[in-house]
């Protein structure tokens, strides 16, 4: 527990002119982590001082980024099995103070909406059919195609209230009530895209990993083979890879959405937003310790 006299003391020194003294300030303040930041956010409203206060937001900022660093390193280092969690972990960057919960309830109610039309013996066909109703038809959901690089169109919280969003974010939300519907939809890492496939082991497939289809997010979950795969990778002059047909893991689809990101925030000049999403990149970039690569 931090001394709250302590630390409202500690506040009042942060717009001092000696720069010995303010650093240590703030790195006493620094340490208190999480406990400090409603203090500081109380003391913001009360400051005068513009340079306390940007120096109270720089203070809370930077411990929301290092609460944002560390969850999503357990996250990584934990399996990264959840890909929701994963999702909302890059989402607290820019809403530390989102409600979670919210998030959650606003995926439940579509996954509901789409469970209690759904038939025992639809197939995998008829599933996605009725998936795109409900999603695109009754919710709204499209493709934000008039301001692609914008970087809310990463972040889910944002695409779940405006209904619109890029590929990946798009792809994301689908694939999560899907695999809550135990229809096995999962991500593929497409090159300039980002697609996704219906899996299915039991069944004879077009071709080998027991992929039946692919869905296309973006484009109201519009379905396809693998020859449009074959097509499109043969526009942009690239030879067959493995992996651009093929699911890819939640730390791979984390990845791509941090990229997205880190362009969107260059392409909108915000580079230290560029930086620190950078450095989220690298925590999941950096192999666990443990692990090996195989060569």
């Amino acid at each position: 527990m931090i001394n709250p006299t302590e630390v409202k003391s500690l506040i009042r020194l942060l717009d001092d002119p000696d720069r010995e003294i303010f650093e240590h300030v703030h790195e006493k303040l620094l340490s208190f982590g999480p406990e400090a930041v409603a203090y500081l956010e109380s003391a913001w409203e009360e400051a005068f001082d513009p340079i306390q206060q940007e120096r109270i937001a720089n203070l809370v900022h930077e411990i929301q980024f290092g609460i944002v660093k560390n969850d999503l390193r357990l996250w990584f280092h934990g399996g990264a099995f959840d890909l929701l969690q994963g999702i909302l972990i890059i989402n607290r960057y820019q809403y530390p103070d989102l409600d979670e919960q919210k998030v959650i309830n606003q995926i439940e109610a579509i996954k509901r909406d789409i469970w209690i039309q759904m038939m025992n013996e639809a197939s995998p066909a008829e599933q996605v059919k009725l998936i795109n109703h409900v999603f695109y038809n009754i919710y709204g959901f499209s493709g934000n195609t008039a301001n692609h690089q914008d970087p809310q169109n990463s972040y889910i919280s944002q695409v779940l209230e405006t209904k619109k969003g890029n590929q990946i974010s798009l792809a994301i939300i689908y694939s999560i009530i899907a695999q809550k519907l135990d229809i096995p939809v999962y991500g593929v890492n497409l090159p300039q895209h980002f697609i996704l496939a219906y899996m299915d082991e039991t069944m004879q497939s077009e071709f080998e990993g027991g992929i039946l289809f692919y869905i296309n997010a973006f484009n109201k979950g519009f379905i396809f083979g693998r020859r449009d795969v074959d097509m499109f990778l043969k526009q942009l002059n690239l030879k067959f890879d493995k992996q651009f047909y093929e699911p890819c893991s939640n730390t791979d689809i984390i990845k791509r959405v941090l990229r997205n990101l880190v362009s969107a925030y260059e392409h909108a000049g915000s580079a230290e937003k560029a930086s620190e999403l950078n450095e989220l990149l690298h925590i999941v970039d950096t192999p666990p310790p443990g692990s090996f690569i195989l060569i």
